[in-house]
């Protein structure tokens, strides 16, 4: 074996999951993928300059037969034929990943990504985590002697786990003293501990897939797919994966993404935190009309929103395959009756709108939502398990639509812009304390939500965005200047050993990424490089 481990001993029972077999098999994932990935990742930067020159993305017209073709994806196993309320959350630690269990929802999508920080120690808990529920076994008593097991007097969510994105690196694990591929090790590691089990039990490895840009790189995963069921011995079409349309480019490329993995495909998610991400960060530098107003004031109801979730409901319905909604960043807060109040009266009107469009389920951050979620959808769906016999015929989307970022309503102002800087900072210093989803100001802010922060403030310098509450022009000079501001509030508010340790580096961070002549395409890269 050519693969070295770094750190054999992450964590008590490391030596459970970091097997020579388990190893072997990560192994040979990346000697037989690694190649591919690394084209489709060139291929990306390659469409998305092309994209910059013209300010157009349009369905392809190489795959237009499939678009027009009858065909669908196979019927979905009985663990998945109800997916009303999805709780989502990190795996690690144990009495998180017990609580979703235990939440009621029928899904939990047991994230390795953009709730979790990829700490060597969180990847290999969070498979232990997830081995440990598909034996039943998984428990954690805490420091003051309470008891978390996993329940008994009702059904637990059913896991699909979200590796991470094909941009990261694992460097932990190294080949040629190369980083692995972090999607390849979570996706490796789990899968090889946990599929026969999971079938066992009558249910299946599911996977989310996040952060796709092409119908090509669906089909790498179908590929790893066939793969990895031969090397374990479990049928072809056991493995299946929702797709997170998340990014821009994916949005045009529904069906294809959905045909490459037709035997193995579940459903299509509405990723709508990273898909404005994605739309920043792909229209960067293509003039202001592409500039979008402060993050707060972006509502789904905006029409370039509304023709991503039509489409996708129209695409998912047509080819029998589920269409998930999206996380409402608001939580309920225990300690103020009112916060919560105001959280549950938002998601519900979020989760309203998502099942009267045809929705066949949604997501949830917190527990205490899961009720609320699945009220709305009982409301619609009855007793039936989904409504794919929803099928929307008379939606009808053009690229036009898509791409119309004016109809977005609202403004770019100054106290949108400290926000952004502040959620950056702030998020970014716990991400690489080790947390990966926090709560800032009761909304739950994940990596999708600092990248939209950060990316705002490099779009708005590099157009000279001029702010409508104070008439000043976002400058570098400015940015700096509110920057320094934020990170002052900051330090006030967490302590000087906090800051010095991870809110002094975050900001540091921030300002770079934001005040540099180049843009990075994705934060959690050079913050991976000060994570311990």
């Amino acid at each position: 074996m050519t693969l070295v481990v770094t750190d054999p001993h992450p964590v008590d029972r490391a030596g459970e999951i970091l097997t020579p077999e388990a190893l072997a098999f990560v192994e040979e994932l990346h000697l037989r993928f690694a190649g591919p990935r690394a084209e489709l990742l060139k291929a990306r930067a390659r469409k998305r300059e092309h994209v910059a020159l013209t300010g157009r993305l349009d369905f392809l017209p190489e795959t237009a037969e499939i678009r027009d073709a009858d065909w669908s994806v196979a019927p979905a196993p009985a663990a998945l034929q109800d997916r009303r309320v999805e709780m989502t959350g990190p795996a690690a630690p144990a009495k998180m990943a017990i609580n979703a269990l235990n939440s009621g929802a029928k899904v939990w999508l047991a994230d390795l990504e953009d709730a979790s920080t990829p700490t060597w120690s969180n990847v290999v808990e969070s498979i232990l985590n997830l081995r440990d529920a598909a034996d039943g076994t998984l428990k954690y008593t805490s420091p003051e002697g309470k008891e978390y097991a996993l329940r008994t007097d009702a059904p637990l969510a059913v896991v699909v786990a979200r590796p991470r994105g094909w941009h990261m690196g694992e460097r932990h694990l190294l080949i040629g003293g190369d980083h692995t591929i972090g999607a390849l090790v979570d996706f490796g590691l789990h899968f090889f501990h946990t599929a026969k089990r999971l079938v066992a039990n009558g249910h299946g490895p599911y996977y989310y897939l996040p952060k796709m840009e092409s119908y090509l790189e669906a089909r790498l995963w179908n590929e790893i797919f066939v793969f990895a069921q031969d090397y374990v011995g479990i049928p072809q079409g056991t493995i299946r994966a929702t797709v997170l349309i998340e990014t821009i480019p994916a949005a045009f490329e529904m069906d294809e993404i959905l045909f490459e993995l037709r035997d193995h495909a579940s459903g299509l998610n509405a990723g709508r935190w990273d898909y404005l991400f994605s739309i920043i960060k792909y229209f960067r530098d293509a003039g202001a009309s592409f500039v979008l107003p402060d993050r707060a004031t972006i509502a789904m109801t905006a029409p370039f929103m509304r023709a991503y979730t039509e489409l996708l409901v129209k695409t998912c319905h047509r080819r029998g395959a589920f269409a998930m909604g999206g996380m409402a960043a608001v939580i309920p807060n225990r300690r103020e009756p009112d916060v919560t109040a105001q959280a549950f009266e938002k998601v519900r009107a979020d989760k309203t709108r998502e099942a009267n469009d045809g929705f066949d389920g949604s997501w949830v951050a917190h527990p205490d939502l899961v009720p609320v979620c699945r009220e709305v959808f009982d409301a619609v769906l009855g007793a039936r398990p989904n409504q794919l016999d929803r099928q929307r015929p008379e939606v009808s989307v053009t690229a036009e639509q898509l791409l119309d970022i004016r109809s977005a309503q609202g403004q770019v102002t100054e106290a949108g812009l400290r926000l952004n800087l502040y959620v950056a900072v702030a998020y970014t210093a716990v991400w690489i304390s080790g947390n990966g989803a926090v709560a800032i100001h009761n909304l739950m802010e994940d990596a999708a939500t600092a990248e939209i922060s950060r990316s705002q403030v490099w779009q708005q310098i590099r157009n000279r965005s001029v702010l409508a509450d104070t008439g000043r022009t976002v400058t570098r000079e400015l940015v700096s200047a509110l920057l320094a501001e934020e990170t002052g509030k900051l330090r006030a508010e967490v302590g000087e050993d906090a800051f010095a340790k991870h809110y002094l580096p975050a900001s540091k961070l921030i300002g770079g990424l934001c005040l540099s002549e180049d843009y990075t395409d994705f934060l959690t890269t050079p913050a991976y490089e000060l994570v311990d």
